[in-house]
């Protein structure tokens, strides 16, 4: 059966039916969901109307990903789909769509943030032989200058345990079936302890249902 978006078949508000007055027009055929999953980058052309194209995403894994606070923007890797509003089979089956919930890799900001403000997130091993001095040679301007940054900024409780464990929680902004991408920004404040709440209460619910 065909997809189609008339409403000519649809009974009127009262409940009659409506007369059929002309068969299905090419300029109202609908197409089904794109259901892009977490995989290998997978994209198909598609042609719609006026010769225009549509990139549908069969398969994506990564993404750009915007840090808000930090005016930061870094391509990074998906690594599972964790809440979704309207249907939780989304989460199940890994399925990217907009305004999914999900953790992306935190390396890329974690680099990031360890080169703008010199400060370690996480401890590294050092190599054997080498001294702070030989890991770190930086100008007396360049010091100063991560300092004067480092009094101004404040992370985030909740990011700096999420930089720990390696992963981000991110939304998705992008429409990955019809424009081929899966990007999006870093959740942050309200919005953050908002879908944190949630999947906390989900949690719960699974473990009294067994």
């Amino acid at each position: 059966m065909s997809v189609s978006r008339d409403k000519e078949h649809k009974r009127r508000a009262t409940g009659g039916k409506r007369k059929q007055y002309r068969k299905k027009r090419k300029f109202l055929l609908g197409r089904p969901a794109a259901m892009t999953k977490l995989g290998g980058k997978s994209v198909h052309l598609v042609r719609t109307r006026g010769g225009n194209t549509k990139f549908r995403a069969l398969k994506l894994e990564t993404g750009n990903f915007a840090w808000g606070s930090e005016n930061a923007t870094r391509k990074t890797r998906i690594m599972s789909v964790v809440y979704n509003s309207s249907n939780n089979e989304f989460v199940r089956t890994n399925t990217l769509v907009k305004n999914s919930i999900i953790q992306v890799d935190a390396a890329p900001f974690l680099k990031f943030y360890e080169q703008h403000y010199g400060v370690s997130l996480v401890k590294k091993k050092k190599k054997e032989g080498e001294t702070a001095e030989e890991a770190k040679k930086q100008s007396r301007h360049v010091l100063n200058t991560l300092k004067h940054r480092r009094e101004e900024n404040k992370l985030d409780p909740h990011l700096e345990e999420q930089f720990k464990a390696g992963r981000l929680y991110a939304s998705i902004s992008s429409r990955p079936g019809q424009t081929g991408r899966a990007d999006g920004y870093i959740l942050e404040g309200k919005e953050l302890e908002f879908y944190l709440k949630k999947l906390q209460k989900k949690k719960e619910g699974k473990g009294k249902s067994q």
